[in-house]
């Protein structure tokens, strides 16, 4: 490997390093505790080797936010190929979210502002709106055409993610209930919207 080859995989591989390391603090002691000197030490670099990285916590924070919704898009990306109907294919994709946000609650938190701040400048990323986009195109590929407006898919939308979002808030903050009702509810509240959007 080159030289310049070299650098470049050391200052990628220490970058990855400052955004696994604060993902790590996050899962043992919630994103209050993030800061950047306990991010050098968690990796044993002093705290402007991390500065030369990112130039504050934000930053890590947008990065975080921003890899967040690659993997969210990625996984419902990949659920919408499980069934060959937009019925099927939207329930499958808001299943991937209600999955996505419990494999990976960290980020999940930071990404929607769960027990902590929501990640500012979020407009700034163009990944963030990938996910939205595509349950939005769903939405709109199972109304009928005299209700087509955007409007109308921008209120399902909504619909949809208010009670997603809100049963995972729930869970994320306080175990309610037993696993196997939340997956009930969240099938029932699913296809009690798609339903009002085909009747």
């Amino acid at each position: 490997m080159a030289s310049k080859d070299r650098i470049q995989k050391l200052k990628e591989d220490t970058r990855l390093n400052i955004l696994s390391a604060s993902l790590d603090i996050a899962k043992e002691e919630g994103w209050a505790a993030l800061s950047m000197r306990k991010i050098a030490d968690k990796i044993d670099y002093t705290a402007p080797v991390i500065y030369e990285y990112f130039a504050n916590k934000d930053a890590i924070l947008r990065e975080l936010t921003r890899i967040g919704y690659v993997k969210l898009a990625t996984r419902m990306e990949e659920a919408c190929k499980l069934s060959t109907t937009p019925e099927g294919q939207l329930e499958a994709m808001w299943l991937a979210y209600w999955n996505f946000a419990f494999a990976y609650k960290e980020l999940y938190q930071v990404m929607y502002g769960v027990e902590m701040n929501c990640c500012t400048a979020l407009n700034e990323c163009p990944d963030y709106s990938k996910p939205m986009n595509m349950l939005w195109d769903k939405i709109e590929e199972i109304t009928p055409p005299e209700r087509r407006n955007e409007e109308y898919i921008d209120r399902k939308y909504y619909t949809f993610w208010s009670v997603v979002h809100g049963l995972i808030s729930i869970n994320l903050t306080n175990q309610l209930s037993r696993e196997e009702i939340n997956r009930e509810v969240l099938r029932d509240a699913i296809t009690g919207v798609i339903n009002s959007i085909k009747n």
